[in-house]
């Protein structure tokens, strides 16, 4: 048996993404959560970060990656800002192969075209792609090169769900042993909090509807605002409905809000650094989504015990089991939607039984820790078939059930 000193015995992970930090979008969430928690006895922690955060972002970002930092995460950051700055990619290939990188894990194609091209010639032998929802429909480039580049050029893509990993098989003709599924998960919420009902303006003797998410068009929160008002016609009051999340779709929003007459029942709360508290308050939490992969909100809802109402679209029914997790509607029908939530709204025992259930469901399947588990023992597997230069002492761990 050959000894190595306990850095060689490591193996060397780099993590690729665009953005990556809890300031971004769900994939960006997730990297960052999945190379902070890799196990520093057994993986030496790189990350690449490829583009120049937005000036909004940027402290909150930089405060962050200083966190990784202070944990033992050796971050590059490329600061690429267009076309003229691709010379930036020559530092991420010094990197490599200074640091004999062992594998390559990219985050979404932003990052996983480059990083594939950089990391086969800077000779790393094992590389990741990692999609984190399959919502593009028929782009005949995305299609060309996720086939041609990101699974042949790569070892393994990974899907955040069946659906996703269906999908890339059907329509981009993907190999299916080129593919493996590694769902998302969240750290713990804390389990108790401030109650910020009152600050919400949930009415008396009311009941209070939400969700948590970037304002986006395939959000779908036209049609969440379109079941407040199916309920508010029907009679159903007082009922408030909040939604925690910024993006480019807020002006419509608010003004969809104004024209259906709703400003007293719907409110856009903006970015809040206190969602787990929001979700708490929540009567019913709501993912009114028109494509999704594997989303972090719902996940969230779940581990709070949260009422969930749900678009079954995506990955979602892999999530929660329709009558026993929650309620699935059809996406895009603001009528269903308002119909799940009023059923929720007036069976409180049905409510409190689908949310109990849920937390289970979310700490036995989609606990973060769990996920990483599954991560490290996916880089040990195809690092022993790649024969990578390092790690060559690292036992395999257990694999979670």
């Amino acid at each position: 048996m050959t000894f190595l000193d306990a850095d060689e015995a490591r193996l060397r992970v780099l993590t690729l993404g665009r953005d990556v930090g809890t300031c971004f979008g769900g994939a960006e969430r997730v990297a960052f959560e999945l190379v902070k928690r890799l196990d520093p006895e057994r993986f030496r922690r790189y990350l690449c970060i490829t583009h120049a955060r937005p000036p909004e972002r940027r402290a909150a970002n930089e405060r962050e990656l200083l966190e990784l930092e202070a944990c033992g995460v050796e971050v590059l950051r490329l600061e690429r800002s267009g076309v003229l700055s691709n010379l930036a990619w020559a530092r991420l290939h010094r990197l490599l192969v200074r640091e004999r990188i062992d594998v390559l894990h990219a985050h979404m194609p932003r990052a996983g075209v480059p990083g594939t091209i950089v990391g086969r010639l800077a000779r790393v032998p094992t590389i990741v792609n990692h999609e984190h929802g399959w919502s593009f429909q028929g782009k005949p480039v995305r299609r060309f090169l996720d086939r041609n580049l990101l699974a042949r050029g790569g070892d393994v893509m990974l899907a955040v769900s069946e659906w996703d990993r269906s999908r890339m098989v059907e329509v981009e003709r993907i190999p299916s042993g080129r593919i493996r599924i590694m769902p998302n998960g969240i750290p713990p919420v804390p389990a108790d909090g401030p109650d910020v009902r009152d600050e919400l303006g949930v009415p008396a003797q009311g009941g209070l509807v939400g969700a948590v998410g970037r304002l986006y068009p395939e959000k779908g929160y036209d049609e969440l605002i379109g079941a407040l008002a199916s309920l508010k016609r029907g009679g159903f009051s007082p009922i408030g409905c909040v939604i925690a999340g910024h993006g480019p779709d807020e002006g419509r929003l608010n003004g969809l809000i104004a024209d259906l007459g709703l400003a007293d029942e719907v409110r856009l709360l903006g970015r809040r650094q206190d969602v787990p508290d929001v979700i708490r308050a929540l009567d019913v939490a709501v993912l009114s989504s028109r494509n999704e992969g594997s989303p972090l909100a719902v996940l969230e809802y779940m581990a709070a015990g949260a009422p969930i109402v749900a678009t079954a679209v995506g990955g979602v029914p892999e999530l929660i089991n329709d009558g026993v997790h929650g309620l699935l509607v059809p996406p895009r029908d603001p009528d269903a939607l308002a119909g799940a939530i009023r059923r929720l709204l007036e069976d409180r025992a049905l409510a409190l039984r689908l949310g109990d259930a849920a937390r289970e469901r979310q700490r036995a399947n989609f606990d973060l820790d769990v996920v990483v588990r599954r991560l490290e023992s996916l880089y040990i597997e195809l690092c022993d078939r790649r024969g990578c230069r390092s790690g060559r002492a690292l036992p395999i761990p257990r694999a979670p059930s």
